[in-house]
């Protein structure tokens, strides 16, 4: 797997537009309920940094994998959640803003627990220390793709927000259609990757990508936060951003086996996501108004 055109730009700018539209559906009372209502945040935000790491680990030594794609492995675990986990929960119909919030502090967290967690595993799996320093630079995209657009598309809603009410469905079509597009055409820049490597470690990343959504949604139920925190912080942990976790195996790495986990993961995730906002979608239209 490597940086390509579709990587490093057509599919920033599209999602950068998509979150335009989410703004447009999005005020600054649903980021005060989020601030009012912290625990879904700590809870996802535990999920991220302290369960995932471990469930990452123990598939690495299940299918005793080898050195490079465990590492790579658990460098996908540490990666933050990615913008695409945003524009599933709205098709999902979760808490976008809780998605928005999580994955600014992540992004921001991450600076910190990405290469703890990465220097760990290289001396683990390797034998030899390696010093991976804090991703400035992409967290820096990060923010631009996820927060700017969906600033602008909040202040369009402020100081427009009849034409912002009739833009929401033509987003969420243009979301859907975009989404098919970009796993498309994911799927045709690396499928020579994916015959390759899926028999290695296929399966370890399409485990860890359901593990890693039925814990996002269950633990939060078992918890008794609402269906829609719930949904959010599924898609949140479940969604990686794989093109940070390429980013860092290929360019301070330099280890393209490493950044393996990454690229099958995040085709993988494509199709899992896509099924779990259509469950969540069955699910919200047969439950009864009254339910949580």
């Amino acid at each position: 797997m490597q940086a390509t055109l579709l990587t490093n730009l057509l599919l920033p700018l599209a999602l950068g537009v998509i979150m335009f539209g989410l703004g447009l559906s999005l005020t600054t009372d649903d980021f005060k309920r989020v601030a009012r209502y912290p625990r879904a945040v700590l809870v996802g935000l535990f999920l991220q940094t302290g369960v995932l790491p471990w469930a990452a680990l123990a598939l690495a030594l299940l299918f005793k994998l080898p050195p490079e794609l465990a590492v790579g492995l658990m460098l996908l675990a540490a990666s933050p959640g990615g913008a695409t986990a945003n524009i599933y929960s709205h098709l999902a119909h979760g808490d976008v803003a809780l998605n928005i919030t999580l994955t600014a502090i992540n992004s921001v967290l991450c600076l910190v627990t990405l290469p703890i967690i990465l220097n760990l595993s290289l001396e683990y799996f390797l034998g030899a220390g390696q010093y991976v320093p804090p991703p400035v630079q992409k967290i820096v995209e990060v923010a631009m793709i996820i927060v700017l657009p969906v600033a602008i598309g909040m202040a369009v809603r402020a100081f427009a927000p009849v034409f912002a009410s009739r833009m929401e469905k033509p987003v969420r079509l243009l979301s859907v259609i975009v989404l098919a597009l970009l796993i498309v055409a994911a799927v045709a820049q690396a499928w020579s990757t994916l015959l390759k490597w899926f028999a290695v470690v296929g399966l370890a990343c399409l485990l860890f990508n359901l593990i890693s959504m039925a814990v996002g949604y269950a633990a939060p139920r078992a918890l008794r936060l609402p269906k829609k925190q719930a949904v959010a912080i599924s898609m949140e942990i479940g969604i990686h951003n794989g093109t940070l976790a390429i980013f860092i195996a290929l360019n301070v790495l330099q280890n393209a086996d490493m950044s393996i986990p990454a690229a099958i993961y995040s085709l993988a995730m494509f199709f899992t996501a896509a099924v779990f906002a259509w469950w969540a979608n069955r699910r919200a239209r047969d439950a009864s108004p009254t339910q949580a």
